[in-house]
């Protein structure tokens, strides 16, 4: 089967109908008003959605891979040596295979609810149409890194997602909480950026090109063999490459270490929340680990550190999530939590698994967000969960909707997060490694934390007695039916879309994603992990209940507040407690240590140059020079000193500026 030009242009209307959502909304919102200008953004993004499902009809099912070439960006001359150069011509193409389409369905439906979420909640927001707008490019930009044909492509998605992020963290930009946030996040995210342009270089001057069809060829990935010597150090070009995939993924995912941005992300409005943690930014990171499956074989020592970082990342989250009482910032834990699992999968090289959970993972982490934006909303703001409670009876549906997520999270027997959740683990044991070992025990402890603190936040919420004031109780309610219909949906796949899609991630017999996921070292421990013996995959399960248990009798009996005395009057519990509410001490060591000694260093190069050096010898300093030589050139008119003073003053500032 072949595509004609009617169908490419139906399967390219999937990317640029947010980008004239966003468009639209941003230079013509005033004129369409504050319904139809949310009402255009919703529809376009559904708009999308359904031709996302139509490609993922023709590419998925029909295992087909369609480029579409749309033009291109520029055509330089690169010299190498005399005798050696070539024309490098970037392409802006789009490349269609099973795993952009998984993507895209996964982007597409998520951004298209949050859309229709957000009509409702930020409906009375002065500047509806500017959050409308940036939404939409948000998903535009997301929509071009996983559509990219190459590289090069690639980043420029990658640097629009990290901009998007900056303009809806700060979108109340009056608030200086959220300018901080935005600013943390952009800042940290310039080591995966700088890292990603590093990898562009090297893949440019290895290929001559950053095509996929090209550097995934077998003869181009033979050249990843090569040994690199660093002064003293030496490795291979594919450990270099990976390492540095690796930075850059921790980077945008926000794995331990480079993953306190994500937690002052919550500064921006919920729904921003909502589609940053489930579909879009930190999807990019691991998308970036999946797309370059066939670099990563080559890398082995990278794929362990991945397998290092993401248990200790699910570990770590885990133990923060347990002690937090903001509501959004327990969710946004459970996200890094979740982000560790998908990310040590990668690791393992069974991307197939890691892909799974990502795909369950955006809609049950939507729905929690969604759900807490709702209880937030109609609160008047409140977060803490020591000022809530009681809600069970006023918002049954908003309950419910949360609970099912919650159950899927902690990965309850057969809704969606027991299926990926579980697979993700098993495949740490059977993969008989130190790494992996060590990753399985960390990432089941992990699950016992995520059960007991999803069941905390779902108790201090809705089941505890109220705890907050009286006139705020007196306005609560369910929230309209316009929430409730974004809820829907998102139910529905967090409960059945683990069990259909089961075949199409976790399946021998399948080559729906053979062509894009080359996971050959993954098979043979995803066939381990099948038939590990039940004692052992029953361990995850055990201590997912175990944390649920103890959860629901520490808070029904008030058990816990013995607990509470215990961390008050011991130390030891009360020293456990502080290094968890603190993060582990990240802010600390990076605010006290890291960054002090970069503000001397900048104020020492201030002094030395801004202040000293550039001063007297740049334009100022020449022209102060000049300025006290005897003024005894003069003809008719303006003193020739000062005309050569001036053109030899504007000399240097034009070359001091050129340079």
């Amino acid at each position: 089967m072949t595509f004609s030009i009617f169908s490419k242009t139906i399967i390219v209307g999937c990317l640029t109908w947010p980008v004239w959502s966003s468009l639209i909304c941003g230079f013509f919102g005033n004129y369409l008003g504050v319904v139809w200008a949310p009402l255009f953004a919703t529809l376009s993004l559904l708009i999308s959605f359904i031709i996302a499902t139509f490609s993922l009809y023709f590419i998925l099912f029909l295992n087909k891979i369609l480029i579409i070439e749309i033009f291109t960006c520029f055509k330089i001359p690169v010299v190498i040596s005399l005798n050696n150069v070539f024309f490098y011509q970037a392409d802006w193409a789009l490349l269609f295979d099973s795993l952009t389409v998984i993507i895209l369905v996964v982007i597409t439906s998520i951004s298209g609810l949050v859309h229709l979420y957000a009509t409702s909640y930020i409906k009375t927001d002065p500047h509806v149409n500017r959050f409308f707008s940036f939404l939409s490019l948000f998903t535009f930009f997301i929509l071009i890194l996983v559509t990219a044909e190459n590289y090069f492509q690639l980043f420029v998605g990658w640097e629009g997602v990290g901009l998007c992020s900056y303009l809806l963290i700060t979108f109340w930009y009056t608030r200086l909480a959220a300018n901080k946030s935005a600013l943390q996040a952009v800042v940290i995210n310039k080591f995966g950026d700088l890292a990603l342009i590093i990898v562009l270089l090297l893949l440019f001057f290895v290929y001559q090109n950053t095509s996929f069809s090209i550097i995934f060829q077998k003869d181009s990935l033979n050249l990843l063999i090569i040994t690199i010597h660093i002064g003293y150090w030496s490795t291979s070009l594919g450990e270099l490459i990976g390492f540095l995939l690796f930075i850059g993924a921790i980077a945008k995912s926000a794995q331990i270490g480079l993953h306190t941005w994500l937690l002052s992300a919550m500064e921006g409005p919920t729904p921003v929340s909502a589609l940053l943690h489930a579909a879009t930014i930190v999807t990019a990171g691991i998308f970036l680990i999946i797309r370059s499956n066939l670099l990563l074989i080559y890398a082995p020592t990278t794929l362990c550190l991945i397998v290092l970082f993401g248990s200790l990342t699910a570990f770590f989250a885990a133990t923060c999530g347990l002690v937090q009482h903001d509501i959004k910032k327990i969710i946004a834990f459970s996200t890094c939590s979740q982000l560790g699992y998908i990310f040590y999968a990668c690791g393992l090289s069974n991307f197939t698994a890691s892909l799974y959970h990502l795909t369950n993972h955006a809609f049950f982490k939507a729905l929690l967000f969604l759900c807490a934006g709702a209880v937030i909303h109609v609160l008047q703001g409140e977060q803490d969960l020591r000022r809530i409670g009681g809600l069970v009876k006023v918002m049954p549906i908003t309950y419910i909707s949360i609970l099912i997520a919650s159950l899927s999270l902690l990965g309850f027997p057969y809704i969606s997060g027991f299926y990926s959740k579980d697979i993700v683990i098993e495949l740490a044991w059977a993969s008989y490694t130190v790494s992996g070992t060590f990753a399985f025990w960390l990432a089941t402890f992990a699950a016992f934390l995520t059960a007991f603190y999803s069941t905390r936040l779902l108790y201090f919420v809705f089941l505890s007695n109220p705890n907050g004031y009286k006139n705020i109780y007196k306005n609560v309610h369910e929230v309209d039916e316009i929430i409730l219909t974004s809820f829907r949906p998102l139910i529905f796949g967090s409960i059945f879309c683990g069990y259909f899609i089961k075949s199409i991630f976790i399946n021998f017999g399948s080559s729906i994603l053979a062509i894009s996921l080359i996971n050959c070292s993954g098979l043979s421990t995803l066939l381990e992990a099948e038939f590990l013996p039940f004692e052992i995959k029953l361990i995850p399960v055990i201590f997912s209940f175990l944390g649920l248990f103890l959860a629901l009798f520490l808070y029904n009996t008030n058990s816990y507040i013995i607990i509470v005395n215990l961390q008050i009057q011991n130390n030891i519990w009360k020293n456990i407690h502080f290094f968890f509410i603190k993060k582990w001490y990240f802010d600390i060591i990076y605010n006290f240590y890291i960054a002090n000694m970069v503000y001397v260093f900048g104020y020492f190069l201030y002094i030395l140059g801004d202040q000293g050096l550039l001063e007297a010898v740049g334009p100022q300093g020449f022209y102060n020079t000049l300025k006290k030589l005897p003024k005894n050139l003069v003809f008719n008119g303006p003193s020739l000193y000062n005309l050569i003073l001036g053109t030899i003053s504007i000399f240097m500032f034009w070359f001091f500026n050129f340079l």
